[in-house]
């Protein structure tokens, strides 16, 4: 059985999130890929151990990663049982439910129905009696917020999940749900949405306002746009890039001329800091008090590693946030 390493939390870096009294690593590991089926399990265990090692404690699913749906928790829930069951009081294990999971009417969205069935399911394949943290992966137009915040806080009673976050609202949605959430007393505490120097939604959608007004903490998925703010398309397309594996959330209409070009000087830039460009990237979504963690994929834990050097060195200067904000302009 794996034996985790006396020195994890030596250089960690931990930040609260919002007003609450949890904690996450400043960088987070993300199972929305190479966590499925298709992936070895070899090296599965291999990223949850590198990351654990060096004091990431946190890993965050949703029940239709895969491919299939539900086998990224299936594989967690087998890591833990087979390797990490002594450490699950030092881990943060979160999931979603919001999407698509299963066919007919109740296996989609938002009601309370399915979430409470999605994380019933969740907690056999992660052979866990809590999560702690359960979001709502997506607003849903159609049923009643007040509906999803109270399956939320019903399921937080129920001592199924310690926490509770949304994913993919915008500031004025999240205000509405998180007034619902207080006055059922239940314990918000975090919002997941894309953030990164190309994508910055938030800024424009009024929640990374809203977040630092309520007082809630803000965790980043695809602060490397999907690979593309790392070194790894600075000479073509690799073929074991996703671009020619998958194609659903990156194609080559994502590496056009001009954001190539804007991706050499970005990386330009971060030699000149003596960093590689994902951890520039990261250390930019980083930049404020806003954002709690970085929610980072790995196919290889080499990459996790260079990942965790976002942590060190000196934080961007005001006139290289200014350049950065010139490159993505052009």
């Amino acid at each position: 059985m794996y034996k985790a390493s006396s020195t994890r939390y030596d250089n960690a870096r931990y930040n609260r999130l919002g007003r609450s009294g949890l904690k996450l690593p400043v960088v987070s590991l993300g199972f929305w890929h190479n966590f499925g089926d298709t992936a070895a399990m070899a090296n599965m265990k291999k990223l949850c151990f590198t990351a654990f090692d060096n004091g990431i404690t946190h890993f965050d699913l949703a029940n239709n990663y895969g491919p299939e749906p539900g086998s990224a928790e299936a594989n967690l829930g087998r890591i833990l049982k087979e390797e990490m069951g002594a450490y699950r009081d030092e881990l943060i294990i979160s999931t979603k439910a919001g999407y698509g999971m299963w066919a007919g009417p109740y296996g989609d969205f938002g009601s309370r129905k399915y979430l409470i069935a999605s994380l019933d399911q969740s907690l056999k394949r992660l052979g866990l009696d809590y999560v702690d943290v359960f979001y709502h992966h997506r607003p849903d137009p159609e049923t009643p917020l007040e509906e999803t915040m109270g399956a939320l806080d019903s399921i937080v009673k129920s001592g199924k999940a310690l926490y509770v976050g949304l994913s993919n609202y915008d500031g004025e949605r999240m205000k509405k749900a998180a007034a619902i959430l207080e006055e059922l007393k239940c314990p918000f505490v975090i919002n997941q949405n894309s953030y990164n120097i190309f994508n910055r939604t938030i800024e424009q959608n009024g929640l990374k306002d809203a977040c630092r007004e309520l007082g809630k903490g803000l965790i980043s998925f695809c602060p490397l746009a999907q690979g593309l703010l790392t070194n790894r398309y600075l000479n073509g397309i690799p073929e074991d890039s996703r671009i020619m594996t998958d194609g659903r959330f990156l194609n080559r209409n994502s590496l056009g001329e001009k954001t190539l070009e804007r991706v050499g000087k970005l990386n330009d830039l971060a030699l000149q800091r003596g960093e590689t460009l994902a951890q520039m990237a990261l250390k930019w979504v980083l930049k404020d008090s806003d954002v709690t963690s970085v929610l980072i994929g790995a196919s290889k834990p080499e990459q996790i590693l260079d990942n965790l050097g976002a942590q060190k060195g000196s934080p961007l200067s005001t006139e290289e946030l200014v350049v950065i904000d010139r490159i993505c302009a052009e």
